[in-house]
């Protein structure tokens, strides 16, 4: 292969990294495991020379160490990172690679997918500490065909969630993502949108005024530099990058084939808790929720506190239960549930009656009736028993 001249210093970590994020899509594996061995600058010019680093070779194998090089060097014709630096800070964006003290600590557990670096457009002090910003955060996606049902639970959850000081982090899309940013803009909350194509190119167009918003009290970032367009395969692969950024993931809506259960699925792999809302099996927005939790992918969240639950130190938030009332039966022994429930409900009954229908010896039922007499919910007159109803639950 016939070496190519590059127009920029390859020793710059800064301009380095800015090429690879240029010179291959994202989650490249054996970009990932080059990079792992060498340092930016030497990947790049080995890549120019067209020869394979031979402890990479030795890993990933000649063959994918050849392809590699085949595909990657189409792109170094017209690599100048230069120019996609100045236009980030045109609009006062920030780059931050994985020595930056922003960089987000969980984008690490990706291991050879992890992104060479971030392109952030976002107010520079808060590209400074994206990464504390984002610990806790909630990853919320879901369908971008939305129903009301998914949007109200989505925007009820952000309301708690920010309200405990969690970040929310989305995709920026349609439906359930716009929403769960909206409501998170709207309580004055951190959320953060994971663009597939570059933080210049805002997408959805018909989102644009929410994304820039979100530039303006968050954050808008991407792994790939300005001026990349927004493609399916980028599409799918940034959802790991919205799983990776979350403490948990939740999927509030979603029917059958959905992107959020990509991103699910990049949670469960990164051994991220996720959560999945319950909808009506009749629905078919819902379908996909339901599938999660029977794969064994989500737990199965119906609020704020169990997401909290998900992402919180084990026994930090306790559930409380809803106040559904007393059962006629609640707080009864054996026996006692027995025999009350052998009374009938509207009349009297003789003890030989009480004893045919409770399938219990006359002593037994003697003992019985005298608990449930002396704790209220039973009464004698006449020789006769009659039950005591204390809740709206009795009959």
């Amino acid at each position: 292969m016939s070496q190519i001249q590059l127009p920029f210093d390859t020793d710059n970590p800064v301009l380095a990294r800015a090429a690879w994020s240029r010179l291959i899509e994202p989650g490249d594996r054996d970009a990932g495991a080059l990079l792992a061995i060498v340092q930016p600058g030497v990947a790049l010019r080995a890549v120019a020379e067209g020869v394979a680093v031979d402890e990479w070779r030795g890993i990933v194998g000649p063959k994918a160490a050849a392809r590699a090089l085949q595909r990657w060097r189409p792109r170094l014709e017209k690599l100048d990172p230069r120019r996609e630096l100045r236009a980030l800070e045109s609009f006062g964006g920030t780059f931050l690679s994985p020595d930056h003290p922003g960089w987000p600590e969980g984008l690490g557990d990706l291991g050879l997918e992890c992104p060479v670096a971030l392109w952030v457009w976002a107010p520079p002090e808060v590209a400074a500490q994206l990464g504390a910003l984002l610990r806790p955060g909630v990853a919320l996606v879901g369908s971008r065909a939305s129903t009301a049902y998914g949007e109200t639970v989505t925007a009820q959850m952000v309301t708690d969630l920010v309200g405990h000081g969690l970040a929310i982090v989305s995709g920026g899309a349609f439906g359930i993502d716009a929403t769960a940013h909206r409501a998170c803009l709207a309580l004055g909350g951190f959320t953060v949108a994971v663009m597939a194509g570059g933080v210049d190119r805002l997408y959805p167009l018909a989102n644009e005024s929410l994304l820039r918003s979100i530039t303006e009290h968050g954050a808008v970032i991407s792994e790939l530099p300005p001026g990349s367009a927004p493609r399916r395969e980028r599409f799918l692969s940034r959802n790991r990058l919205i799983a990776a950024l979350g403490s948990a993931t939740v999927v509030t809506e979603s029917n059958w084939r959905s992107g959020s259960h990509r991103t699910a699925r990049a949670a469960a792999a990164l051994m991220r808790p996720v959560g999945a809302v319950p909808g009506p099996v009749t629905s078919a927005s819902s379908a996909g929720c339901h599938k999660l939790v029977r794969e064994g992918v989500a737990t199965l969240v119906t609020g704020a506190d169990e997401v909290r639950e998900l992402v919180a130190p084990l026994g930090e938030v306790c559930l409380i239960e809803p106040d559904v009332g007393r059962g006629p039966l609640d707080g009864l022994a054996a026996p006692e549930r027995q025999v009350f429930d052998s009374l009938p409900a509207r009349q009297a009954a003789t003890l030989t009656a009480i004893v045919t229908a409770s399938g219990m010896s006359t002593p037994q039922v003697l003992a019985a009736l005298g608990r449930l007499e002396r704790a209220g919910r039973a009464a004698q007159a006449g020789g006769l028993w009659r039950r005591v109803n204390t809740t709206k639950a009795a009959a």
